[in-house]
């Protein structure tokens, strides 16, 4: 298992997309599955992405394997007030310069879900402080319809979080 750490800047829409790309190539690197790259790649891209457009800092910390991926997301920012709300496709809280960029679709939490064998948000609302955590393996993920953000999905590995 290999661990790695990537700051992530807040509205540093340049180097958007860097934690996720060498997450990728590392997948690549150590012989990963096709399919569980793309998935992680897509919820690590997404996780760092709400990063830049909505935290003023944060942290995407990942242990990798052939076989399993676990990410945790930490990030300093004003917090998400309503995470069930958050997780509906189409809810955004951009600014208008990330919706100018193209960013901000209201796709993120959604997406990360899908891509994800499991789910975690936390948040505290004034603390400044918001955590995602997710695990991907080379299992096919469900159909979003079928869970709910705290309802795990069967996976080869797990994830836990603390906020």
């Amino acid at each position: 298992m290999d661990f790695v750490s990537y700051a992530i800047e807040g509205n540093d829409f340049k180097a958007a997309g860097a934690a996720s790309r060498a997450i990728k190539e590392h997948l690549k690197r150590i012989g990963a599955d096709a399919d569980a790259i793309r998935r992680t790649m897509i919820a690590a891209y997404e996780a760092e992405m709400n990063v830049v457009i909505h935290a003023d800092r944060g942290r995407l910390e990942a242990s990798l394997s052939d076989r399993a991926v676990n990410v945790n997301v930490i990030d300093e920012g004003p917090g998400i007030p309503d995470i069930r709300r958050a997780m509906k496709e189409g809810f955004s809280t951009a600014t208008s310069e990330a919706r100018a960029l193209g960013f901000g679709a209201g796709m993120g939490l959604p997406n990360i879900q899908r891509n994800s064998d499991r789910l975690r948000v936390s948040s505290r609302v004034g603390e400044a402080r918001a955590s995602a955590s997710l695990s991907c393996s080379s299992r096919p993920p469900l159909p979003t319809s079928s869970s709910s953000p705290s309802t795990p999905r069967p996976s080869a590995a797990s994830t836990a979080i603390v906020a």
